[in-house]
């Protein structure tokens, strides 16, 4: 498809791709931007990494809520996955394996890259969700089929934050397990909706680990 999102810029930060080992794509939340992202992930950078960030139309990948009904988010959240996938091909298709891929989004970025791995299980390098959990009114475990065989997934939330319900990162970390995931689920008390030291300290040691 041809989405609102197709026709955005890919930034790039690091290692160039066709020179890396790895490969981590940066999803952005809401209001934000690819370069935002970029540099608010700074640190995970390291030499042999390829970092790669899409960026939504009007920084905004889907215009509702991520628990409202489905149709009420498209085309923007169909296009959002795809540009997911995009991202993830720019790596695979250099020659990175997808278990040298780390997918990690931030808010609506963190809805949208579960989402993405969730409906497109293999083994990855690590998929992260800081702040979010799987897209919809409802989730229905028995949707998600397949095996992320071993996957590292991290998901990391506020019990209070504003946006994002707890049962919802239950159920999410639940769906990633059923699929094989190694899961490490990590809820902050009274955080808000952020990222905090914790969080950033536990993917450095993920991203360590593919080089």
């Amino acid at each position: 498809m041809t989405g609102p999102h197709q026709d955005q810029p890919l930034v790039t930060a690091g290692t160039p791709v066709d020179d890396a080992a790895a490969a981590l794509v940066l999803v952005h939340g809401r209001g934000a931007t690819a370069q935002s992202i970029v540099t608010t992930m700074g640190r995970l950078q390291r030499d042999g990494l390829a970092v790669l960030a899409p960026q939504a139309a009007r920084n905004t990948w889907y215009p509702q809520s991520f628990l409202a009904p489905v149709e009420q988010n498209e085309p923007g959240r169909s296009s959002g996955l795809q540009a997911v996938g995009e991202a993830v091909a720019t790596a695979t298709d250099a020659g990175v394996p997808t278990e040298q891929v780390v997918v990690l989004g931030f808010s609506q970025g963190a809805c949208l890259g579960s989402e993405f791995v969730a409906r497109n299980p293999t083994r990855y390098g690590g998929a992260v969700a800081l702040s979010g959990g799987l897209i919809g009114e409802t989730v229905d475990p028995e949707y998600y089929t397949g095996d992320l065989d071993g996957t590292p997934y991290f998901v990391g939330c506020s019990d209070v934050d504003p946006h994002i319900p707890v049962e919802r990162v239950d159920l999410t970390a639940d769906v990633f397990e059923r699929l094989g995931a190694d899961v490490e689920k990590r809820i902050y008390e009274g955080m808000g909706h952020g990222v905090n030291e914790d969080e950033l300290g536990y993917v450095d040691g993920m991203v360590d680990a593919l080089l």
